[in-house]
Formats: C-alpha cells, structure tokens, sequence
C-alpha cells in the first residue's frame, strides 16, 4: 500500500504501494494461501470498497486495478482450520483457472521441453536435445515440482552436455524409469509398436522426423501403448497400472474409456 515519509522509522522518503503501481492495469498476488490473516483484512477490504490508504496517511485513495491472484494450497481446506478467509477466497474466486499437475498432462511435456529449450537459445544459455527414451521416461516420473522442476531438469542438462543429445542415461537417476529398454535396439524390439504414427526410434538424435508428424495422434498412441502395456504387467488391476504410471486410478479409468481398452465386463470385474 506504499508509506508516507516519517510514517515508521527508516521510512525518510515516500513510496508509492503496489496498488498504486498498478492502478488502471493488473495486479499479481503470488501464493495468496501464505498471506497473514491481518493482510488479509486489508486486502478484502480493497477488493470491496476499492479504496485504500498508504501507511502513515489519512488520505484515502481509490484502486482501480484487476487483481489476479495464484496459490499451489488448497484454500477451502484452510478456510476450515482458520488459516484463510472465507470471505476473501469468495471475492477472489471470481474466474477460477485450475491448472492441473504436470503427472496429470504428461502430454504437455514435449511442448514444454521445446519451449525451454528455445528461451535458453534465444538468451544465448546454450542448448541440448533428449531422445525418444528419454522423453518416455520423463512421462513416467511424478513431477513434485511441475513445470519448475523440469525447466530446472533442461537447464542442469545443458550445462552438463552442452549442445548434446541426452538419451536415458545421460538423466539424473531419479528421472531414469526405462533403464530396461536398450536406447540402441530398433523399435520393433524394444516393446514399443512402431506403427504409432511418427514414432522415432529410442536411438534417434532427434525428436522431430523429417517430414513431420501429426502430434497430437503420436501422442494419444504413445499414451495408449503405455497405459495398455501397463494394465498388461499389473494384471489387469487398474490401481497397479495406475501406480506404474503414476497418475490417480480415476484418471487412468477415464483414459482406459476413452481409448476403449477394455470392454465393460472386464472394466467392471
């Protein structure tokens, strides 16, 4: 909310708030969930009233500023122990964006890499290239970080093989899961189909063939051939698969529907 000069001591000049930063445009409240309940108050009251005053001043000003608030807590269960506002989280909670986990859109891995790999060439931080292998186990990891953790997973790579092709075992160990695939054997033999469309082998320095491929298809195909070979190594039993791939049971349950891997017989037993 910004100080006026005098109002505490160190305070030897004015400074104008956030808020006041912001007035006609956008305002980003970063992990909103780790926010004081008396700053808490302050903020509702600025949402509802649109007014406010710096520290150390009797002038009330105006705020007219969009507010875009983001948290990684969950806010309904700390309205429950006290921690957060009832009454905020509802002014707040106007146009809610949930964005999922990253284990729950490994499909968005690919693009993602891309994309971190093209802002370290364009700001002249070097560059790398994963491999098929590689970029199939990183489907299988967890992903506490989300995004942050793999845009930390591209920097380490390329300031340990600049400029190289990484293929599984050039991947910290956490983030090898198909050490039992030979990176060097041809596709048809390392259990993967290779009539998925565009699929390159685990041995290609690249992940984009020559004249394309149609991605989204390669990667409803590749997300086909894992979930059923996982299903096919647990036994049929959706919560084993479901572990092997690390995302919840209900989302494997709707992706085994979608794909119609199983009739409703077998899905119900």
């Amino acid at each position: 909310f910004g100080h006026e000069k005098g109002a505490f001591t160190g305070a030897i000049t004015s400074r104008i708030g956030r808020f006041e930063m912001a007035e006609g445009g956008t305002l980003f409240l970063d992990e909103i969930g780790d926010m004081p309940l008396s700053m808490q108050v302050k903020i509702l009251r600025v949402l509802q009233e649109r007014t406010y005053e710096r520290v150390g001043s009797s002038r009330t000003q105006s705020a007219d500023v969009r507010v875009i608030a983001a948290t990684h807590k969950h806010l309904e269960d700390m309205i429950e122990t006290g921690d957060f506002r009832e009454d905020l989280y509802y002014r707040l909670n106007v146009f809610p964006i949930e964005m999922p986990a990253l284990r729950d859109r490994v499909e968005d891995i690919p693009l993602l890499i891309n994309e971190l790999i093209s802002r370290m060439e364009k700001e002249k931080r070097g560059s790398v290239r994963l491999n098929s292998a590689a970029i199939m186990s990183l489907f299988r990891h967890n992903w506490p970080g989300n995004v942050r953790e793999l845009a930390n997973l591209v920097e380490r790579l390329a300031i340990m093989h600049p400029y190289g092709v990484i293929g599984v075992q050039e991947l910290p160990k956490k983030f090898r899961y198909v050490d039992d695939y030979d990176e060097n054997r041809p596709v048809e033999d390392s259990g993967m189909p290779s009539s998925i469309p565009g699929l390159v082998g685990l041995d290609a320095p690249a992940l984009l063939p020559v004249n394309g491929i149609d991605l989204k298809d390669y990667l409803s195909n590749l997300e086909k051939q894992l979930i059923q070979q996982a299903l096919d190594e647990a036994g049929g039993v959706v919560a084993r698969a479901a572990e092997k791939l690390r995302i919840r049971r209900t989302t494997l349950v709707e992706k085994v529907r979608k794909y119609g891997l199983r009739d409703e017989e077998s899905e119900e037993s």
